[in-house]
């Protein structure tokens, strides 16, 4: 008989990382111990996945509001600056955005609407409608703001995200002014130092802000892509991807990944004799059809991997199959022709195949780090290794 059960996703728990732990033991082992202790069966193509949080704080990657001040002052002035584009979190921003005040006199805070970069809602689309407001034109003050919509509060947080900004700038000790706007131009209006904060268009946000006569422009990816004072750093990312430490200090995105999911690889070959392919995830790339939420608030889903990762699915989808050219078939017969149909790929692409329509066109990295987000979570369920079985199986597999 046929194996039952396909893609198995597993969280492994693990100990509670601190700043210098060796990973590539403590991951290996925990996903060692984990096989032993339930009796699995490691097997080639396996995946092992690791958190980003676990490995920035292996390598004590953070940084407090001081240094983020003084790469913003040294960078943009330390005058009046615009912050443009921020993506409405405290988690995420309202760290960085403390240190970010720190290090200008005045902070010309310009939100995008009726939502963030990652789906976060300000205003909905319906009121919008209502007062006859053209997001893709108008530019509001914060006066006009809520005269039109009052205080509205995040649905999930119940934060009203512009006081709560407004008044982080000011208690770093700044002066604020807050506007809507969707095109990156209107902030020159008021400044000609911009720190635009968007995250996947952070490069036409630059281009379009330079072209139009900005005179310093940052990315949060500019912002402490080197140490500063000793602080962490990464160096293509600087900012973008950090999360809250505590009241004063992000974590930031983890560096220099690569030799560390290589290595696991290496010692779980070592241990087991099977070949599994190892990354390192951030948030899933996945959108929520109720809060309308996109989670990758992450520069990438997965910032280093091993080679058997790379690349896209290459599947028929079996539906297709069973409802066109094996119509007319059923029970064994039809099961036999679909792993025939399967067993007849030589690993060209299927891209126009008719029969792979429908089939997911991602990346292998998007699609198994959304897969492992899922399964760790970002509460206490305290498995920060997924530890992933059968993803690379076809219904032909036995």
């Amino acid at each position: 008989m046929s194996r039952m059960i396909g893609t198995v996703s597993m969280g492994i728990r693990a100990p509670i990382i601190r700043s210098g732990d060796d990973l590539v033991e403590i991951v290996s082992d925990s996903i060692l111990a984990a096989i032993n202790e339930d009796g699995l069966t490691p097997r080639d193509r396996d995946v092992v996945a690791m958190t980003e949080a676990i490995v920035a704080r292996a390598q004590g990657n953070y940084a407090d509001v001081d240094a983020i001040a003084e790469d913003v002052r040294q960078k943009l002035g330390g005058e009046t600056i615009g912050v443009i584009f921020p993506i409405l979190s405290r988690n995420r921003f309202a760290i960085c955005l403390r240190g970010i005040a720190k290090g200008a006199k005045k902070v010309i805070l310009m939100l995008s609407y009726p939502s963030d970069e990652v789906g976060n809602h300000l205003v909905d689309w319906d009121l919008l409608d209502e007062k006859g407001v053209n997001p893709y034109s108008d530019v509001l003050t914060l006066e006009k703001y809520r005269e039109l919509f009052g205080v509205i509060k995040h649905p999930f947080t119940g934060v009203d995200y512009v006081e709560y900004y407004s008044n982080l700038i000011r208690e770093s000790g700044a002066e604020v002014e807050v506007v809507f706007a969707n095109d990156p131009r209107a902030i020159l209006a008021y400044t000609k130092n911009v720190l635009n904060c968007d995250i996947h268009t952070r490069a036409r946000t630059k281009r379009l802000l330079r072209a139009a006569g900005a005179e310093r422009v940052c990315g949060l990816d500019d912002i402490l892509n080197a140490p500063v004072n000793g602080s962490g750093y990464n160096e293509k990312y600087g900012l973008m991807g950090s999360n809250k430490s505590t009241e004063d200090t992000v974590k930031l995105f983890p560096r220099d990944c690569q030799p560390l999911v290589e290595a696991i690889q290496a010692r779980l070959l070592e241990k087991t004799g099977k070949h599994m392919e190892v990354m390192v995830y951030g948030d899933g790339a996945f959108k929520d059809p109720v809060g309308k939420i996109w989670e990758l608030a992450d520069p990438v889903v997965s910032p280093a991997y091993t080679a058997g990762l790379e690349g896209t699915p290459n599947e028929l989808k079996l539906k297709y199959l069973a409802d066109n050219d094996f119509a007319s078939l059923s029970g064994e017969a039809l099961r036999d022709a679909i792993k025939n149909e399967i067993q007849k790929k030589d690993g060209s692409s299927l891209v126009g195949n008719m029969a792979a329509q429908g089939t997911t066109p991602r990346r292998l990295t998007d699609l198994i780090g959304s897969l492992c987000d899922l399964t760790s979570g970002s509460g206490d369920k305290g498995t920060p290794i997924v530890y992933i079985q059968g993803y690379f199986d076809n219904y032909t597999d036995e």
